[in-house]
């Protein structure tokens, strides 16, 4: 990742260990998120096809959730930054602000899982290891990486708003599908049984929420980051 600004880890490794333990991270990161997905793909087609659904059913309902949809995008852009390729998807993530937004996105999904959903379920053996790899490894693994791998960046009031581009659109459609098919993926957002109110309502406390973790990020980015590479 060429750039004039630091790394934390700059401070802490030399440059070609640094190279290497950035690769390692992103590869591992890549690996699991591939995992994960390629898992729960099985899962939710398996399960749509015993209730007598098809196989196109499982993958619009696969990409019904937030999670699903943010793990692939974990995948691909840690699979760009472990390869360090030349090709423009390589040079789009290995932008910082670029991969601070998928970190945030992974990061939000994490926390609203375990805050909102962990309660709803409690699933067992291979379940709960894609389960916790989809909600807890990779967002934890992605912020160790955006700590000490990703350069600080000058952030920009425009750029920063395209962020919101990838949850406002997850929520338009969703809503638009649900209206059309009756399935909404999370209960927060269930217009059947809460109401487009009452939803708009826990859509705007969520939208609230990101931006927090936006904001976080961003001041970390320009302050935090700064005093941990001071000597």
């Amino acid at each position: 990742m060429s750039t004039s600004e630091p790394t934390l880890s700059a401070e802490i490794f030399p440059d070609r260990q640094l190279s290497t333990l950035s690769c390692m991270l992103a590869l591992l990161i890549a690996v699991i998120s591939w995992f994960a997905l390629s898992a729960q793909t099985d899962i939710t087609i398996d399960r749509v096809l015993v209730r007598g659904m098809t196989v196109l059913d499982g993958v619009e309902r696969l990409t019904s959730y937030l999670t699903n949809l943010t793990i692939l995008l974990s995948a691909v852009s840690f699979s760009a930054l472990a390869l360090r390729n030349s090709n423009p998807i390589s040079s789009f993530f290995r932008k910082p602000q670029v991969i601070t937004a998928v970190v945030a996105y992974m990061i939000f999904v994490g926390i609203a899982y375990n805050l909102l959903l962990r309660q709803l379920w409690q699933p067992t053996g291979f379940r709960a290891l894609v389960n916790e790899s989809l909600h807890t490894v990779t967002p934890l693994l992605s912020m160790v990486y955006w700590i000490f791998f990703v350069p600080r960046f000058q952030p920009s009031l425009k750029k920063s708003l395209l962020w919101l581009i990838y949850p406002l659109s997850y929520l338009f459609i969703t809503l638009w599908r649900g209206g059309m098919s009756g399935f909404y993926p999370y209960p927060f957002i269930n217009v059947n049984e809460l109401g487009y109110p009452h939803v708009l309502l826990n859509a705007t406390g969520l939208l609230a929420g990101f931006l927090v973790l936006m904001g976080l990020l961003i001041f970390i980015n320009e302050s935090g980051k700064t005093l941990l590479l001071r000597r």
